[in-house]
């Protein structure tokens, strides 16, 4: 179990060797962040964009290393050569930087110069939250509008891979719904017990699947005793997955915004992990996204 993000810091740090970050159309946030995960032993960035630019910017954060700079004329370039350098083995991670995300993702899901993979591409944050004991994911709240049921499984098989390479045995997902029971006119709860059912029947494995399940019983383990709920999962879940992708972008920036939270977050599925911050995203938010996908790199 992981805690805090500080914890995660403190694995990467201990690797023998930095991950390799591409900074894809790097501007100042994305170096700010890039320079600061550096800094404190995180990842080494390689800069792709507009090297004039690049330089100075680095010159106004003070940074006097020879950095690796790629200069690119376009975003659609600049994609597409972040891209090329992970299939060269350049890179082990993208770190998204001022760029549309469809047109760094149109270089990702290219069919033959691509990073594309036979499985779905979601995304995952992760919550240090004030009030909950342990980091918490929240998936899919970046990539997938309206996922049905057998998109929805893939969501919670990319976030269970994710979570055995961070040392989980069993993480513990948590569907959630309005309610606990499954109701024909509500299509997630529907969804929420046929992929419980299908953990129960060994589809989904590597993990304990419960849903239908609202979100106070899911995070509280004094809701759940109120109100008679049983399960493994109730108040301990590590992954809640959303119904679509507005309820979980609503869920992450409540938690990150209204709820003293800090999070991360990056891109699954494809070959490589893709770090895709909000606009309004941190420098924190960068390095600490940097830190979960080089712990996260295998």
């Amino acid at each position: 179990m992981i805690r805090t993000f500080d914890e995660v810091i403190e694995k990467v740090k201990a690797f023998p060797e930095m991950k390799r970050c591409g900074v894809c159309m790097a501007d100042e946030a994305a170096i700010g962040g890039a320079l600061e995960a550096e800094k404190i032993g995180l990842a080494t960035p390689v800069f792709i964009g507009d090297k004039e630019e690049i330089l100075k910017i680095l010159k106004e954060f003070g940074a006097t290393k020879d950095y690796e700079i790629v200069h690119v004329d376009s975003p659609k370039e600049g994609a597409e050569k972040v891209v090329e350098l992970v299939r060269e083995g350049k890179l082990d991670f993208i770190l998204k930087g001022h760029i549309e995300t469809a047109v760094l993702m149109r270089a990702v899901v290219d069919k033959d110069k691509g990073l594309r993979t036979d499985r779905l591409i979601s995304h995952m944050s992760f919550e240090q939250v004030p009030t909950y004991h342990k980091l918490i994911t929240i998936t899919d709240g970046g990539m997938c509008p309206y996922p049905n049921v057998d998109e929805k499984q893939q969501i919670i098989e990319n976030a269970v891979d994710i979570y055995h390479k961070l040392g989980y045995e069993c993480p513990k997902v948590a569907c959630l719904s309005a309610i606990e029971k499954v109701n024909p006119k509500m299509q997630c709860t529907v969804d929420a017990g046929e992929l419980k059912a299908r953990n129960q029947r060994g589809e989904i494995k590597g993990c304990i699947v419960e849903g239908p399940i609202s979100f106070d019983l899911a995070y509280s383990p004094n809701a759940a005793k109120i109100k008679e709920y049983e399960s493994e999962v109730a108040g301990d879940p590590d992954i809640l997955v959303a119904p679509d992708l507005h309820a979980g972008n609503i869920l992450d920036k409540t938690f990150n915004f209204a709820a003293g939270g800090k999070m991360a977050g990056f891109i699954v599925g494809a070959k490589c992990l893709i770090v895709l911050t909000s606009r309004s995203a941190s420098a924190e938010e960068k390095y600490l996204s940097i830190a979960m996908a080089a712990l996260a790199h295998q």
